[in-house]
């Protein structure tokens, strides 16, 4: 089974997080499973961009990136954090590749328009295509390819990528089985209960009651495309719960929220 997994920059900045999915990962490669990893990493990004000075605005819930903004992006994204998880993969037994954009030309991308202005918020894309036959060659290996959320554009630059757009888009591209986000929350939330699942007709209504708001509203728009697209299981899960990944990629019940491509899906909840 072919599967995206997609790791909140927060649960990297957990060591026992990162062995613990690295672990998880490792094993399902194991079982036979093709992983395609991507990941975030937001906090470390902004915690850096502070210490150098550099303002941080948002537009849409996307980061407005100018040059010095996208220069130290790939410095984060496609090295400290995308090397510390590859690494954690490869320690757990099972070798794993660190991507950025450019390798190989591996994720493709295109500026992104605001306001029908294209290139407003700067270096910030999205995803266009991926070298498939690059990434089967990796899977047939049995090296499991670790993702920054980058994309290599025509004109040569290297574009930020919204991290949750990017492995729904991913999903799409590599006809992945199933997508999973890995996330710094228990699943999504409302109030404190874990919806057990959403379906795509309820996703209007949480955000206009306000029940989900910033990153989790372009979690759920990831998702929608994603089972659009004929990814057949989209898993919202925590990363810190015990084995949640292994049990949302085994199709166990489990923990997290489950989204549906359907419109009458009933909104249960736990604690």
């Amino acid at each position: 089974m072919r599967m995206v997994v997609k790791i909140a920059g927060a649960l990297l900045e957990e060591p026992e997080a990162v062995r613990s999915l690295a672990r998880q990962v490792a094993q399902l490669t194991q079982q036979g499973h093709e992983l395609l990893v991507i990941h975030g990493g937001g906090k470390t990004f902004t915690a850096m961009l502070k210490r150098m000075g550099i303002e941080t605005r948002f537009i849409n819930g996307l980061r407005v990136t100018d040059r010095e903004t996208r220069d130290l992006a790939v410095m984060v994204l496609g090295g400290l954090l995308n090397k510390r998880m590859s690494g954690a993969i490869s320690a757990a037994g099972q070798p794993a590749i660190g991507l950025c954009a450019p390798d190989a030309g591996c994720f493709l991308a295109e500026p992104m328009q605001l306001d029908d202005v294209v290139g407003a918020l700067g270096f910030v894309g999205y995803l266009t295509g991926v070298n498939l036959e690059f990434l089967e060659s990796l899977w047939r290996s049995g090296i499991v390819p670790v993702a920054a959320c980058l994309g290599l554009g025509a004109d040569g630059e290297i574009y930020n990528i919204n991290a949750d757009h990017m492995a729904a888009a991913c999903a799409e591209y590599v006809r992945a089985d199933r997508l999973i986000y890995m996330t710094d929350v228990a699943g999504v939330l409302d109030g404190s209960k874990i919806l057990k699942a959403v379906s795509c007709g309820e996703i209007e209504d949480l955000i206009r009651q306000h029940k989900v708001s910033g990153g989790m509203i372009l979690k759920l728009e990831a998702c929608k495309r994603a089972l659009a697209a004929g990814v057949k299981q989209v898993r919202i899960v925590g990363g810190m719960a015990e084995g949640g990944l292994l049990s949302a990629a085994n199709g166990q019940k489990g923990p997290g929220t489950r989204v549906t491509a359907g419109y009458a899906a009933p909104a249960g909840v736990h604690s």
